[in-house]
């Protein structure tokens, strides 16, 4: 079956389903396999439960509605390139160690208060998760936001393939996942595969001028805007974070903005305004100023009323474990438990630490995917916690159990160690604090969520 005739099927069912738990009437199945699993075993049962075919890559047994195709996923990914070819609006892609999935939820409030616009819905950045995003993009799309995650080198550069961006951003290159890219280089090499694509492409990147490593980055790339607290279209700093970020906008957003339409992207130049615009958002954290900077550039490049960019990210409230302020009795949980890497686990807490607040208490989960340089790292995490003087601090699981510094002095110190996310809320709950704040981060693994 060729491309061209599995997409005339999908036209007619254009939802696309990998799971036949999820499974609704008139679906097409995908019979992906894994480590532990084959799709293929499960196309009868597709069908029996209202798909209208299943592609598969083995053949149980003869079915007018079963879709033979050398492989399952490269056929997925193909069918997402093709659906993709058939737009011709901004395709935005965006990937980073940090920040991604916070700064894709703000550009897509922001882009949705004006277009209709799709985006990647929770953390379905993957192999698989890409090109069920683009085949979720319907016809009357104006917009589509596409969030890339990666944990080894050419990852990147194989999504781009057939998602085929039109415009790129960076968020930061940290030291997340440096076990498959082989250190901070490593990182900064494949996450650049998305610049590279933007480059050879003739692409729209989005540049943070604050971080100096993305601009050799993004070097020669016929198409850059910045933002930054001083640079670029947009321009802002932090006005306050107690604990929610106010962002102080400075250039780029004043009253005399009145935006264009997308097909006409405003000049890379900045907007002197008389005073500041202000932006309350519901996000904790000063690390989430230049994802709120990112979505009111690419608010203004697109022609976003300035009006509909405040009211956006002002309305857009966390709900995934990420930079949520929590209210539980007198205490206030920060839950930033999705992911962490060190370089995402030292800005929580350097956050954390300026916080005004009579107790501070600190529980972090294991940090995962570093490779050689974990216990170095989870080590650097707990002199950061010890100069910073904090008083409570729980550390669960992970390679903190082989900090051999801290372990050796633990006398002297205000650690406990506990195994995993289980035993943490068994301590939260037997300690029962009051007016307390309470920091809860760590790797996805570790379930740090568990802890509330």
């Amino acid at each position: 079956m060729t491309i061209q005739e599995l997409y005339n099927i999908f036209q007619q069912y254009p939802s696309v389903q990998t799971d036949t738990r999820k499974l609704k009437e008139g679906d097409l199945y995908f019979a992906l396999k894994g480590p532990n699993f084959n799709g293929n075993e499960f196309a009868i049962r597709a069908l029996d439960a209202g798909a209208a075919y299943a592609v598969v890559d083995e053949m149980p047994i003869e079915h007018e509605r079963l879709l033979l195709v050398d492989d399952v996923l490269t056929t997925l990914q193909q069918l997402a390139k093709h659906h993709r070819q058939q737009f011709n609006i901004p395709f935005i892609a965006i990937t980073g160690s940090n920040g991604k999935t916070t700064s894709k939820e703000l550009i897509y409030a922001v882009l949705a208060a004006h277009f209709k616009t799709y985006t990647t819905q929770g953390n379905l950045n993957n192999h698989i998760g890409v090109p069920l995003t683009i085949l979720s993009v319907q016809p009357d799309a104006e917009m589509a936001v596409i969030e890339m995650g990666a944990n080894h080198q050419k990852e990147i550069e194989s999504y781009c393939l057939y998602t085929l961006p039109s415009h790129g951003i960076i968020t930061n290159c940290g030291k997340a996942h440096l076990e498959g890219f082989g250190g901070v280089e490593g990182v900064r090499k494949g996450k650049g595969e998305l610049y590279q694509f933007l480059r050879e492409h003739k692409g729209t990147a989005f540049v943070y001028a604050d971080y100096d490593y993305l601009q050799p980055m993004s070097a020669d790339i016929e198409n850059i805007i910045y933002y930054g607290v001083s640079k670029g279209l947009v321009q802002g700093q932090i006005e306050a974070a107690e604990p929610f970020l106010t962002v102080a906008i400075t250039a780029g957003l004043g009253p005399d903005y009145t935006g264009n339409d997308a097909s006409s992207p405003a000049p890379q130049r900045s907007i002197t305004q008389a005073s500041p615009t202000l932006i309350k958002s519901q996000l904790v954290g000063d690390y989430n100023l230049p994802n709120i900077l990112c979505a009111v550039t690419i608010g203004k490049y697109f022609g976003v009323p300035a009006e509909k960019i405040i009211s956006a990210i002002e309305n857009y409230a966390p709900s995934n474990s990420r930079s949520q302020l929590i209210n539980r009795g007198s205490n206030h949980i920060i839950l930033d438990a999705y992911n962490a890497n060190p370089s995402s686990m030292k800005v929580a807490i350097e956050n954390f630490a300026k916080l005004k607040a009579d107790r501070k208490i600190v529980m972090l989960g294991g940090m995962m995917e570093l490779g050689e340089d974990s216990i170095a790292e989870h080590q650097a995490i707990i002199e950061l916690l010890l100069a910073l003087g904090f008083k409570e601090v729980v550390l669960v699981g992970g390679d903190f159990v082989h900090t051999q510094a801290a372990i050796s002095q633990i006398q002297n110190t205000p650690f406990t160690y506990l195994p995993n996310a289980a035993a943490a809320h068994d301590w939260l709950k037997e300690l029962n604090p009051q007016h307390a704040y309470i920091l809860v981060k760590g790797s996805r693994s570790m379930k740090m969520e568990q802890v509330l």
